[in-house]
C-alpha cells in the first residue's frame, strides 16, 4: 500500500497500535508504552522503516527530559539512607554488567545482542538508547525485545514474593515507615500564648527575633482585642495573645520564651487575609526569604510552605522552588502587591518555554562529544551520556539568570512520552528486519540468559541488603525496582502498600542506575 510508505501515516499508525496492545492487562501485568517497540519489530520485520531522524529526536528529548527531572534527586541522593541506596543500586548494576560479561566471553554470544539483552533484563529504554548510540547495531534492539518480556514479569514477581519468602510482614514494615518519617518531616501546628515571661514585655517583635530563637513563625498578635500583624516596631504587653505556627518543639520554644499555652483563639481581623500564593514569578526562585524581606516591606508573614506534598516550617534562609505554595498573613490592602511578588499564577504552571530545553540539549550533545584519550582507546560520554549529564546538572541547578531549566511535571511528561514513542517506533522498525534470523538463531537461549540477568542480580542485592544494611523492607522493593527501573514494578508495590516509601526509594536511585547503567554499556561496547 501507498500508506506504508509514508512515514509520518506508519510512525503513528505504530504508536496507536502499540498503546492497544500496551493497554491489555493480563493478570494485571500489561507493556505499557514499551508494547510500541513490539509493534515496530513486527512493522520493521516487513520492511516498513521509520527514518533515524525521529529515532534522534526522540532519543534526545526523552533523555534531556528524565535527566531535568532526576537532577534534583540524584545529588540530593545521598542524604538519610541515600548513600546505602546508592551502594545496592551499584551492586545491582555492576553484578548485572559482570553476568552478561561472563555471557559474552564464555558463551559466544554477539556483543551487540548481549548489551540489548542487559537492558531488556533490566526493563531499562535510556540504556537501550546508550546502547543503539554506542553500538550503532540493529542486533541491540533484537536482544532488547527479548530480554524485556522477562525483565518485566520477573521483576513484579521477585518484589511481590521477598516478603512471603522472608517472612516479612508488610502491615509492621509501614508502621515503622511511618514512624521515621514523622521523625524526619514533622507535622506543623498552631497554637496560642499569653505573654507572661517579663524578659519579652516591653520588647519589640523585632528584637526579640523569635523566628530564630524559636524557629517558630508568629503569624498573629491581639492586643487589649485588637488584631494585628507581627510588624518588627510591635511591642508586647502582658496579656497579649500571640498565634505561633511550627513544629512541637518549635512551639515549647515559643512556650519558654512568651508564656503559657491558652485555649483562647485569635480572631482573624477583616482587615487581614489568609491566603495561598504560588511561587510563579521567575525573579524569586532561589531567592531566600530574608533577601525578600516582606515582613518589612508588606508587613506580611509566611506561616508555611508546601512543597512536593510536605509543609516547611519557612526560615529567612529557606530559598524558594517553582511551585510552591505559600501559606502568606497580611493586610488586605498589601496581599495584593504581595502576591504579585510571587507570582501566584496558575496558568505558568502548564506554560513551558522550549529555549531552555533546545539550549540544554545543544550543550548536552557538545559534551557528548568531548573525548578523553588513552595509551589503547578513548572514551566519550557519546549522544546519550552527554544529554543526560547535561540535564542532570541543569535540573539540580534550576535557574541561571532568567533561564529557568525545571519545567512542570506535566511538561516533563508530555515531551518525555513524545521523544519515547517516537524513539521506540523508528528503533524497532529498524531493528526488525533481523528479528526473526536472530531469535532463530538464538532465541530460547538468549532468553535463559535474559532471565538470568534478571533475578541474579536482585538476589545478590537482597543478601547484602539484608546481611549489611538495615533497610525498611518497603525502602528495599523500592531500591530492587529503581535499580532495574522497572515501572511495573514499582506499580505492583504500591498495590501491597499504604505509603510512598517504595516510590521515595525508586527516585532516588533510579537516576543513579540510570547513569551507572549508561557507563557499564560504554564498557561494554568498548571490550
Amino acid at each position: 500500500m501507498e500508506l506504508f510508505s509514508n512515514s509520518y501515516f506508519v510512525l503513528f499508525l505504530i504508536i496507536v497500535i502499540g498503546f492497544i496492545i500496551g493497554r491489555i492487562k493480563i493478570k494485571g501485568i500489561s507493556l505499557d508504552v514499551s508494547a510500541v517497540i513490539f509493534v515496530a519489530l513486527v512493522f520493521g520485520h516487513y520492511g516498513v522503516e521509520i527514518p533515524r531522524d525521529f529515532q534522534y529526536l526522540g532519543l534526545v528529548l526523552f533523555i534531556f527530559t528524565i535527566g531535568i527531572q532526576a537532577g534534583p534527586s540524584f545529588f540530593e541522593s545521598f542524604k538519610m539512607n541515600g548513600r546505602e541506596l546508592a551502594i545496592l543500586s551499584t551492586i545491582l548494576i555492576v553484578s548485572s554488567g559482570l553476568i552478561a560479561f561472563v555471557i559474552f566471553y564464555f558463551f559466544g554470544i554477539d556483543k551487540n545482542l548481549i548489551i540489548g539483552l542487559l537492558n531488556g533484563a533490566l526493563t531499562s529504554t535510556p540504556g537501550l538508547a546508550a546502547a543503539i548510540d554506542a553500538t550503532e547495531s540493529p542486533l541491540a534492539s533484537i536482544g532488547y525485545g527479548i530480554g524485556y518480556p522477562f525483565g518485566v514479569i520477573g521483576v513484579i514477581l521477585f518484589v511481590s514474593f521477598l516478603p512471603r519468602i522472608l517472612k516479612v510482614n508488610i502491615k509492621d514494615e509501614e508502621k515503622k515507615y511511618k514512624e521515621e518519617l514523622s521523625a524526619g518531616y514533622p507535622e506543623i501546628i498552631k497554637k496560642h500564648f499569653i505573654v507572661e515571661n517579663e524578659n519579652v514585655i516591653g520588647r519589640t517583635y523585632g528584637e526579640l527575633n523569635i523566628r530564630f530563637m524559636t524557629k517558630a513563625v508568629i503569624s498573629r498578635i491581639m492586643h487589649n482585642d485588637i488584631v494585628i500583624a507581627p510588624e518588627p516596631e510591635i511591642v508586647f504587653h502582658k496579656g497579649d495573645v500571640v498565634k505561633a505556627v511550627g513544629t512541637s518543639d518549635a512551639l515549647e520554644r515559643v512556650k519558654l520564651l512568651i508564656g503559657s499555652e491558652t485555649r483562647q483563639e485569635i480572631p482573624l481581623d477583616t482587615n487581614f487575609d489568609i491566603r495561598s500564593i504560588l511561587v510563579t514569578n521567575k525573579d524569586v526562585v532561589k531567592k531566600t526569604l530574608g533577601q525578600l524581606n516582606i515582613l518589612d516591606t508588606y508587613h506580611a508573614t509566611i506561616t508555611r510552605i508546601r512543597r512536593s506534598g510536605i509543609n516547611i516550617s519557612p526560615s529567612p534562609s529557606t530559598k524558594l522552588q517553582f511551585g510552591d505554595k505559600l501559606i502568606v498573613v497580611c493586610h488586605k490592602t498589601n496581599m495584593k502587591h504581595v502576591s504579585r511578588i510571587f507570582g501566584d499564577d496558575t496558568s505558568k504552571l502548564s506554560n513551558t518555554d522550549f529555549l531552555p530545553i533546545a539550549v540544554g540539549i545543544i550543550l548536552g550533545i557538545l559534551v557528548g562529544k568531548l573525548s578523553i584519550n588513552f595509551d589503547s582507546f578513548s572514551f566519550s560520554l557519546g549522544l546519550t551520556g552527554g544529554i543526560l549529564l547535561v540535564a542532570l546538572i541543569l535540573g539540580r541547578t534550576g535557574k541561571t539568570g532568567p533561564i529557568m531549566w525545571t519545567m512542570t511535571g506535566a511538561a516533563n511528561q508530555l515531551l518525555r512520552q513524545f521523544g519515547l514513542l517516537f524513539f521506540l517506533a523508528a528503533v524497532g522498525t529498524s531493528a526488525g528486519t533481523s528479528l526473526v534470523s536472530t531469535f532463530q538463531e538464538f532465541g530460547l537461549e538468549l532468553f535463559v540468559y535474559g532471565i538470568l540477568i534478571t533475578l541474579l542480580p536482585m538476589i545478590i542485592t537482597t543478601i547484602v541488603a539484608k546481611t549489611f544494611f538495615k533497610l525498611n523492607m518497603l525502602t528495599l522493593l523500592g531500591t530492587l525496582t529503581g535499580s532495574m527501573t522497572s515501572t511495573p514494578g514499582l506499580a505492583a508495590i504500591d498495590n501491597m502498600v499504604d505509603t510512598d516509601a517504595p516510590s521515595v526509594a525508586y527516585a532516588t536511585v533510579y537516576p543513579i542506575a540510570m547513569v551507572l547503567l549508561i557507563i557499564v554499556v560504554q564498557i561494554l561496547s568498548l571490550l
